[in-house]
């Protein structure tokens, strides 16, 4: 039987840890070309991700800057709020990795 799935993969920088009593939530900056008006183009897109359990603890050994890589499942949730039915959608990290600090991109420059 085939496996329906909802899956995410982020690679980018940290902007914020903001840690509750059993979950740890992440703003991950990352980054997409596009072409605008001809040019090329930059944008940063920030993307929250919900941490728990084991990726929790690594989420808050992580500092602001740091370069990670989370892979991790897509969820919706709704709820009513003033007589309207408002939907959200999460993203929940299943393994989270810090592929470099800050730190570590002003020493690779520092050698050119």
């Amino acid at each position: 039987m085939a496996q329906n799935i909802a899956e995410f993969r982020i690679i980018g920088r940290i902007g914020k840890i903001d840690t509750k009593d059993k979950v740890t939530f992440i703003d991950v900056a990352a980054n997409y070309n596009r072409q605008r008006d001809g040019e090329w183009v930059t944008e940063t897109l920030w993307n929250r991700i919900t941490c728990f359990a084991r990726t929790a603890e690594r989420a808050n050994n992580a500092g602001t800057g740091d370069l990670v890589h989370i892979t991790g499942r897509i969820g919706q949730n709704s709820y009513e709020k003033d007589g309207a039915r408002h939907y959200t959608v999460e993203l929940i990290a299943d393994s989270f990795s810090v592929l470099a600090k800050p730190s570590d991109a002003s020493d690779d420059q520092a050698g050119d």
